[in-house]
Order: C-alpha cells, then sequence, then structure tokens
C-alpha cells in the first residue's frame, strides 16, 4: 500500500481491510473447493488424518492451561496499569 492510501480516514482503512480479507478468504474458499472437486479421495484421506490427529492431542488441556496463565499474568498487569496512571495523575498535578 502506498502512502495516499493509507492517508484516508481510519474507518476507511478498516474497511479496505475488512473487504481485503473477505475477498482474500473467498479466494481461499474457491481454490480449496476446486482442490476438493479435483481429488475427492486424497481431501477425504486429508480429512481423516486431521481428525484423528487433532483428535489425539489435548487441545482442551492446553486450552485450559493458557486461560490459567492468562488469569495469573492479569493480576501484575492490572497492578502495573494502576501504578501507571496514579504516576501519570501525579506527573499532571506537579
Amino acid at each position: 500500500m502506498d502512502t495516499e492510501q493509507m492517508s484516508g480516514a481510519p474507518g476507511d482503512i478498516a474497511e479496505r481491510g475488512l473487504q481485503y480479507t473477505r475477498e482474500q478468504w473467498d479466494e481461499i474458499l474457491a481454490q480449496t473447493e476446486d482442490y476438493v472437486r479435483a481429488n475427492p479421495t486424497r481431501s477425504i484421506l486429508y480429512a481423516a488424518a486431521a481428525g484423528f490427529i487433532l483428535d489425539r492431542l489435548p487441545v482442551f488441556r492446553m486450552f485450559g492451561v493458557f486461560l490459567r496463565l492468562v488469569f495469573k499474568a492479569f493480576k501484575p498487569a492490572i497492578l502495573i496499569y494502576g501504578a501507571t496512571k496514579l504516576y501519570q495523575v501525579l506527573k499532571a498535578d506537579e
């Protein structure tokens, strides 16, 4: 993207980004559909293999660990955020 495109309003940039994402997603879906129509047996085998692998992965356990880490990091993040805001208020009073 050049600077002329980037100098627009933020809403325009967001709309263009959303439109670009939709176009790319539609293109990916069309390519996938074409591949599946051209190679149905191979596609079924790939889908079965992916399903088997995903079934064996401890996805929910990994998600639970991730959530626990987020919650443990939340308290210090709130403390740091509060200290920063307090510093800004004290700095503005000077």
